[in-house]
């Protein structure tokens, strides 16, 4: 037997392949299959299962791909209702891959038809579940996002998780490892840790909604506290999941269009796309096309662009380093954007070669805001970074407008005077400083290095709160 997490950073995301005597199968798989394949052909094995933990709202998953490349058959929990072919298991129901079994454990609370995956191994061994977004390293899978208003509460949900987390998995024992869909950094929770793998016992002692002694009320009050919107994109993707998508490779192809800058500009302005610069963000800074968003592929690119452009048909064209244009188009299609129709031919130095019209972003080091604020205590500072980054420590005088609110907080911004944007470390304020100009919003500075940067001045901040202190 074989275990391998194919974890992928910028989406938190953990994907398993299982291989037992040349038998494969897959959890959660990304949408583009190769890598699953050829790691297949080289066990000299046939991926027989692709296991589903649920429709997932953050990302598209390979499955729909993957069946039609292998024959492998598509598993969902009960309560499923996809649109194509799969096997909708029983709850218990066991399904053999070589030596090992697979047994589904619904556990609906996350979303209904959620469902973990327990291996037993070849001597009849409970080994590991492979717990989907019901359970999490430190948190539980939030219940806000299956909800139907007419049938099911968040609370409704969370009372189910609960019921779940008791009956199918806390009774398990200690030693079962856990390999959870996603780590820290995803919206599909709130406390997540950083690690990827854990024991089910240390889960038990460590994380909150695990408790023992916990009522259904008090796990319904402390799960569904402090839940954030969720990305406007996370419909669009589970639709997607359900009901099937294009191939990957024809995504590519209409994506791969190289367009000289007369080309690039007129497609443009004929199809009102979004044009999305994914360059270093010092790059950026020193020159970009007017009116074009910066969210860098070195950064959370993926989770930003279902935050910040949040419509899935929106077309897109791509300003990227040269080489990266195909890296960029695949990871823009694990959201579900599918939408590039062409990219910048020769990079962003041929739009200038062209002298095409430029526009830069003005960004300082932080001593120069602390200069700034010396000469004028009233000087307005927006932090970008999260609620809760904010809550645990914070300039005195900034504003807290998040970025993942951005729109939502333009009136917030002095229209009459300089003001400065900061992040922890750069990459979102640049973010933030993109949208606000393509909103027409120019008397804004960046701050360089963040508020990592900002904390070597003599600048004021608020008294360090510990996150585990800060309400879930």
């Amino acid at each position: 037997m074989n275990i391998e997490q194919i974890y992928t950073g910028c989406l938190a995301q953990g994907a398993y392949y299982i291989e037992s005597e040349g038998e494969v199968a897959v959890i959660d798989p990304l949408r583009e299959t190769k890598p699953y394949i050829d790691r297949a052909e080289a066990d000299n094995a046939k991926i027989k299962y692709i296991f589903e933990t649920h429709f997932h709202a953050d990302f598209v998953s390979g499955h729909v791909t993957l069946a039609k490349e292998t024959g492998a058959d598509i598993i969902y929990g009960p309560q499923a209702n996809p649109s194509f072919d799969a096997i909708i298991a029983k709850d218990n129901q066991e399904f053999k891959l070589g030596a090992i079994t697979i047994k589904a454990l619904h556990t609906p609370g996350h979303t209904m038809e959620s469902t973990t995956y327990l291996l037993i191994d070849e001597n009849g061994k409970n080994h590991a579940i492979f717990s989907g977004d019901t359970l999490f390293l430190g948190d539980v899978g939030r219940p806000d996002l299956a909800q139907k208003a007419k049938e099911l509460s968040q609370d409704d949900l969370a009372g189910f998780l609960y019921d779940s987390l008791r009956t199918k998995i806390m009774p398990l024992a200690d030693d079962i490892i856990v390999y959870p869909a996603h780590g820290a950094g995803s919206a599909c929770g709130k406390n997540m840790m950083k690690e990827t793998v854990d024991t089910l016992g240390n889960q038990k002692k460590m994380n909150y909604a695990l408790r023992a002694d916990m009522s259904k009320e008090e796990f319904i009050a402390e799960v569904t506290d402090g839940l954030l919107p969720p990305p406007s994109y996370f419909p669009l993707n589970v639709k997607m999941n359900k009901e099937g998508y294009d191939d990957i490779s024809d995504v590519i192809e209409r994506g791969t269009q190289a367009l000289d800058p007369d080309a690039f500009e007129k497609a443009a302005n004929d199809t009102g796309a979004v044009i999305l610069d994914v360059r270093k963000q010092a790059a950026y800074a020193k020159a970009h096309i007017p009116r074009s968003i910066f969210i860098g592929i070195d950064g959370g690119f993926a989770p930003w662009v279902g935050a910040l452009i949040a419509d899935t048909k929106q077309p897109i064209l791509l300003v990227a380093e040269e080489g990266r244009e195909e890296e960029t188009i695949t990871r823009l299609s694990r959201v579900g954007f599918d939408g590039t129709i062409g990219y910048l031919k020769g990079g962003f130095k041929s739009w200038e070669s062209a002298n095409k019209q430029t526009d830069s972003v003005h960004s300082v080091a932080a001593s120069e805001l602390e200069t700034a604020v010396n000469q004028n205590e009233n000087t307005p500072v927006f932090d970008v970074r999260k609620p809760g980054e904010f809550e645990t420590e914070h300039l005195e005088i900034a504003q807290s407008t998040p970025l993942d609110f951005i729109n939502k907080h333009l009136k917030d911004f002095p229209t009459n005077t300089d003001f400065y944007i900061h992040c922890a470390g750069g990459y979102r304020s640049m973010i933030a400083a993109s949208i606000l100009k393509s909103r027409g919003i120019h008397n804004l500075i960046d701050v360089q290095g963040g508020y990592k940067s900002l904390k070597e001045t003599d600048l004021k901040t608020t008294n360090f709160v510990c996150p585990s202190t800060l309400k879930k």
